[in-house]
């Protein structure tokens, strides 16, 4: 029972992905956090960067490809979301810059991203579609429901993906192993001949 419990708080954590994070950015200096999500995941994110006179700072969200999918320049507090098309790795980074005739002190950025279930606002929605407290909390556990179903399918997915690289890699090795064997074999049969015959023209033997 306390697996289960476990497991279910594991997978619960995975869907309603809820990040924060806090850390400090030099100046002239990029930051970058990587993620990987699932094709048409909704993400969104809050950021606050603390303020210095004469310095400024930029962000940009875009995926391994280098596509664009945010961006802003000269930032203190904002907003971003955007919707993944592909399955890929997206990286958030924040750039500083500071002036030749400044210094430069290190600013502290905080960060706080959501996907899937939790980047959607139920309350705007409800209020959209003029949806009573309780329809919108049904709405939100249909989609947490179909969002731990398409978990799953994924993990069953990747787990069938593996099994066919393991047994592949097998097969491979397997056939490796016996060209090998077969190799030695007749190495060692062209020896064995070339010495018979060696040191029979050597009269060594009959």
């Amino acid at each position: 029972m306390e697996r289960s419990s476990a497991f279910a708080v594991l997978i619960l954590s995975i869907i309603l992905g809820v990040d924060g994070i806090m850390f400090h950015l030099q100046p002239n200096m990029q930051k970058c956090l990587k993620e990987e999500l699932q094709v048409d995941v909704f993400m969104s994110g809050e950021y606050e960067v603390s303020e210095a006179p004469g310095q400024k700072v930029d962000y940009v969200v875009r995926d391994s490809k280098g596509h664009i999918l945010s961006q802003k320049e000269d930032v203190n507090k904002g907003k971003f979301s955007f919707v993944t098309e592909t399955y890929d790795t997206f990286e958030i980074c924040f750039m500083s810059r500071v002036p030749p005739t400044h210094r430069g002190v290190a600013q502290e950025v905080s960060l706080v991203t959501k996907r899937g279930i939790e980047a959607k606002n139920y309350e705007g929605l409800g209020e959209a579609a003029k949806l009573k407290p309780m329809e919108v909390e049904l709405k939100r556990l249909e989609d947490l429901s179909e969002a731990i179903v398409q978990d799953f399918a994924m993990m069953r997915k990747r787990e069938e993906e593996m099994r066919d690289t393991n047994e592949s890699t097998n097969s491979r090795v397997l056939y490796f192993s016996i060209f090998s064997m077969c190799c030695l074999l007749g190495l060692a049969t062209w020896q064995v001949l070339y010495l018979r015959r060696f040191f029979k023209a050597k009269k060594l033997i009959e």
